[in-house]
């Protein structure tokens, strides 16, 4: 596995309050974290938010193996070099952040997974690799607010520009590397207080079923679903997530 890369950095809110690092996901950057880290700001807490490799301003490498992605975030810690006190991870960056913290219990206080990429069919890869082609052909703010007429504006802005600044070859090897995308192992060895906030089955999860049963015999970890959301609730019913965000953490 390739060294660590140092991601850059947004943050929302007091430096002295709590820190509470913010990892997006595949072909995203830290700035569509921006409801998220608003609503933490606003509750008290010192929200990160990181472009991870590839993506955004973050560096360009030739390993995207899940591994990569999450030794990355193992090395981002806060401002004094202590532990998170608490780490959310959207889809691939949920995915990372299991990794993260099931090899070292000090890297997290406790952690929020947002319909966490734990486990990927081939019907979830061919799913999420039409999406990230159909994102790529048309990278326009007109074409986001097509597909997504009832984001917020910012994140309709944000999401075009996400597109746009992400390397198209980056988030292909992040499929092409990763023929196994399986995390369910470090999802059992969590030992820290851990919840999902899952996205609506009835509109699209990649984290529901036997999948979240299996995961949700850790003791340590805990489930709630925001209704009417797909795989990004956090854009599709923030005040819904931000909600289920901060009981969380709570």
């Amino acid at each position: 596995m390739s060294a660590p890369v140092t991601l850059p950095r947004l943050s929302w809110g007091d430096a002295r309050g709590p820190a509470v690092l913010l990892a997006h996901g595949l072909g995203s950057d830290a700035a569509l974290m921006w409801r998220l880290g608003t609503a933490l700001a606003d509750a008290g807490w010192h929200a990160v938010a990181v472009d991870l490799r590839g993506h955004g301003d973050a560096p360009r490498t030739l390993d995207y193996s899940l591994a990569a992605y999450a030794a990355d975030l193992a090395a981002t810690r806060p401002d004094d070099g202590g532990a998170w006190d608490a780490v959310v991870g959207h889809s691939l960056g949920g995915a990372a952040a299991t990794i993260a913290a099931a090899a070292d219990a000090a890297w997290t206080r406790r952690l929020v997974l947002v319909d966490p990429a734990i486990h990927l069919s081939d019907r979830d890869r061919d799913t999420v690799r039409a999406s990230q082609e159909q994102s790529f052909a048309d990278p326009s703010i007109a074409a986001v607010r097509a597909a997504h007429p009832d984001w917020h504006p910012v994140d309709v802005e944000l999401k075009a520009r996400a597109t746009q600044r992400a390397s198209r070859w980056a988030v292909e090897q992040t499929s092409a590397q990763n023929t196994v995308w399986d995390v369910r192992a470090e999802a059992a060895a969590l030992s820290v207080p851990t919840h999902v906030i899952g996205a609506d089955p009835a509109v699209y999860s990649i984290f529901t079923g036997a999948l979240a049963d299996e995961v949700l015999q850790n003791p340590l970890v805990t489930m709630s679903v925001v209704s009417d959301a797909g795989h990004s609730p956090h854009r599709d019913r923030p005040d819904e997530t931000v909600a289920a965000l901060l009981a969380a953490l709570d």
